[in-house]
């Protein structure tokens, strides 16, 4: 790893923000809408994220959900690097027992040729789907013997990346290319980057190897909130010093929603509520329309869970989720915030990273 590998990694607080703010993009579908539609959308919020002074840009891996379009994490970052300059680009992240460490590190070294110094690479261990889509994914039904190879696959991974398996070792003559076996070749000449590796998680597994490691972590606090403050005391009491990292680096994933009124941020957020609702019970579609959620009869159990949902959902106002966001970073320590919008419509996340990046002074438009 490059010895500029932290600055690489911390980011800076931008206007009145208590941290740098960042974003996780899910690239959601809409009913009345395509992947192609929320593919565009997603390079627009990648602009107004690097005009405005967000620090990254990630998206997550989903399998067999209609209202995700971001099965291929790598190929969505190649397209997003065309349209941006400057913003980072990630993972957040890559399902690392989905996929053979080889190929991981041959797709995000050709990413951090075409955007060299701005590829991050978030890897998670759980599938991003449901048991049968995880197995299909990986030719295999041993799922939770392929979640505790975890740390084994992490290491073979590294490996690739720096390219430095031991002589002797099965792999030592394989190379991950684009990689740093290039500028080993005579006349070679490599670029000093690779994307630095952030362990994601909603438990307290990923917590503590990110810190025998001594790498970032990232924590899902957008769907595991109770988690969220253990996992990171997990992470700063056990963390060890590396190379890549002499103190602990957090962030944490956060829902929040802006609009202009904080009805109308209601009723956004009851109907990303209810595409959760048809998820968790198995019926998994496009994100519906305002209209549709406010029509829809939820059950008194429904009801309880959209309740409990969007009790961890920061909405309303720009001055309102601005508060909101102050005071989770303040609860948690959390060195940077990674927001999430998700709505139906291309227009209203659009609107909510606006309003949030006024709320705080951030950066204008050139």
């Amino acid at each position: 790893m490059a010895a500029d590998a932290a600055e690489e990694i911390r980011g800076t607080a931008h206007g009145t923000a208590p941290a740098p703010l960042s974003v996780l993009d899910l690239v959601t579908v809409g009913a009345g809408r395509t992947a192609t539609d929320a593919l565009r959308t997603s390079v627009d919020i990648a602009r107004l994220a690097e005009a405005r002074g967000y620090h990254r840009y990630w998206v997550a891996e989903h399998h067999s959900m209609p209202g995700v379009a971001s099965s291929s994490p790598a190929v969505i970052l190649a397209h997003l690097a065309a349209h941006t300059d400057r913003v980072r680009l990630g993972s957040g992240g890559v399902m690392l027992p989905n996929h053979a460490p080889l190929v991981i590190a041959e797709q995000f070294g050709t990413l951090e040729a075409m955007a060299p110094g701005r590829v991050d690479l978030g890897l998670g261990r759980a599938p991003g789907t449901d048991g049968a889509t995880a197995a299909a994914l990986r030719r295999s039904d041993r799922l939770h013997e392929g979640a505790d190879e975890f740390p084994r696959q992490l290491a073979e991974l590294t490996r690739f990346l720096d390219d430095d398996f031991p002589d002797g070792h099965p792999y030592a003559r394989i190379h991950a290319v684009p990689g740093p076996v290039q500028g080993t070749s005579p006349g070679g000449v490599q670029s000093p980057h690779r994307p630095p590796i952030w362990l994601l998680g909603s438990s307290g597994f990923s917590a503590r190897l990110a810190a025998e490691l001594g790498l970032p972590f990232a924590f899902a606090h957008h769907f595991s909130a109770r988690n969220t403050i253990p996992a990171l005391d997990l992470y700063r009491e056990t963390f060890r010093p590396s190379e890549v990292l002499d103190a602990p680096y957090a962030l944490i994933g956060v829902s929040a929603l802006a609009a202009d009124d904080e009805r109308e941020a209601r009723r956004q957020v009851l109907a990303a509520a209810l595409n959760m609702v048809r998820l968790r019970t198995g019926r998994p579609g496009l994100v519906p329309t305002p209209e549709e959620a406010e029509a829809y009869d939820f059950s008194p159990m429904e009801r309880e869970f959209v309740d409990s949902w969007n009790a961890d959902v920061i909405h309303g106002t720009p001055d309102a989720v601005r508060a909101g966001l102050d005071d989770l970073q303040q609860r948690t320590g959390a060195d940077e915030l990674m927001l999430t919008a998700n709505a139906h419509s291309p227009e209203v996340r659009l609107r909510s990273y606006e309003l949030v990046a006024d709320a705080y002074g951030l950066p204008a438009r050139a």
